[in-house]
């Protein structure tokens, strides 16, 4: 739900129609969530998707429901730490990034939401980097203020890891 809020704000920053739904699980915490984000240089007619041009997935279960869904063409980011399948689609970019691991490595295992996200950028371009590093300066509440620094690093340690795989 974080990275999608962050991902809003950002598209919205640089002037961008902009929709963000959550939906959590009955479980609330621990529970199965998900939220669509819709980043448009146009009006947006419905705030619902079908089928994404990009889905991040964190879990298996997120995986098998999801990675189905996206359109041909699109990009399925996925967390390799926790998911040791993959989509088998051959129509899709597919990338695989240990964000979990990344998340621990800077010794705060959940901001691997945050290191999907700096992947999601590195690949797709909705948002610039810069733009995003403003948004986490303005969003970061105050109780989590001491995560600014672990945040911005996890961005950029996905973008990072993104940009070496790609050709050049």
């Amino acid at each position: 739900m974080f990275a999608g809020q962050l991902l809003a704000y950002a598209a919205l920053e640089e002037d961008r129609h902009v929709t963000w739904i959550p939906s959590y699980g009955p479980e609330m915490r621990g529970g199965t969530a998900h939220c669509i984000v819709i980043v448009s240089d146009e009006e947006i007619g419905s705030p619902l998707v079908k089928h994404p041009t990009v889905a991040l997935v964190l879990n298996p279960p997120s995986l098998e429901k999801y990675a189905p869904l996206v359109k041909p063409n699109g990009v399925l980011i996925l967390d390799s730490t926790l998911i040791q399948t993959r989509s088998a689609r051959s129509d899709i970019q597919e990338i695989a990034v240990p964000a979990k691991e990344i998340a621990d490595e800077l010794g705060a295992p959940q901001i691997a939401n945050v290191v999907m996200l700096g992947a999601l950028l590195a690949a797709t371009h909705v948002v610039a980097l810069e733009t995003m590093d403003k948004v986490l300066e303005e969003h970061v509440s105050a109780k989590h203020r001491h995560m600014l620094q672990a945040n911005k690093m996890a961005l950029r340690r996905g973008a990072e890891f993104v940009r070496a795989r790609q050709p050049a």
